[in-house]
């Protein structure tokens, strides 16, 4: 029966764990303004759940001339490097991933941020083999956006989505992981503060600091 108390966790990667944000966000607006393309206010907001092909697909839509490929090795180029060298853990990540490993849950990660920007990283942070699964968006192709990405985790899991704890800076993902029937956290970020309210209404609990997992 001890079993019963293990929870089980699904972590977005950028803006939750890592404070990325601020680096992926310029890489992707660094290449639609080398390119001349002019975005909306809320173009961080639409494009993060999406990872990089989703990405490449919707700046295509917004009328940039390169293939999908083209911008997604682009988008690989950018953030490889700082991704492998320099983006941090956020404020207690560390100490309360190793914790709940302790307690004996189960740790995974479900982000739109491709492998060869993931991995390098958790493993620089000394993270990585804390995690059950480490998964991108890639490994399902398709988005988090989608509602059936949750589905298909929890299944690889062996659980049902109301087994799952989804935790996420975004707002759309959040609502998204909601609607798939999942239990969701929503996770401040200085990047997605204005829909702190939003984010409070659609979630099941909303934190400031990875410390409070531990309450």
């Amino acid at each position: 029966m001890g079993n019963t108390k293990r929870k089980i966790w699904l972590f977005d990667f950028d803006g939750t764990l890592v404070d990325s944000m601020p680096v992926y966000g310029s890489l992707m607006l660094r290449i639609l303004e080398e390119h001349g393309v002019a975005y909306p206010d809320d173009i961080l907001k639409i494009i993060t759940p999406l990872g990089f092909l989703g990405t490449a697909k919707y700046f295509r839509g917004m009328g940039l001339e390169k293939s999908e490929q083209e911008l997604v090795d682009l988008m690989t180029m950018y953030a490889t490097n700082e991704y492998t060298n320099n983006v941090p853990a956020k404020k207690n990540v560390i100490e309360v991933l190793r914790k709940l490993k302790e307690n004996g849950d189960r740790l995974n990660v479900l982000t739109a941020s491709p492998h060869t920007s993931l991995d390098p990283c958790l493993k620089r942070l000394g993270i990585f083999d804390l995690f059950e699964n480490v998964w991108s968006c890639d490994d399902f192709k398709t988005t988090k956006a989608d509602p059936e990405i949750y589905r298909l985790a929890s299944k690889r899991l062996g659980v049902k989505p109301k087994d799952v704890i989804f935790l996420d800076d975004n707002l759309n993902a959040d609502k998204t992981a909601k609607q798939a029937g999942m239990v969701v956290y929503g996770v401040y970020d200085d990047t997605s503060k204005e829909y702190v309210n939003e984010m409070k209404n659609v979630t099941d609990r909303y934190i400031y600091d990875f410390i409070e997992l531990l309450g």
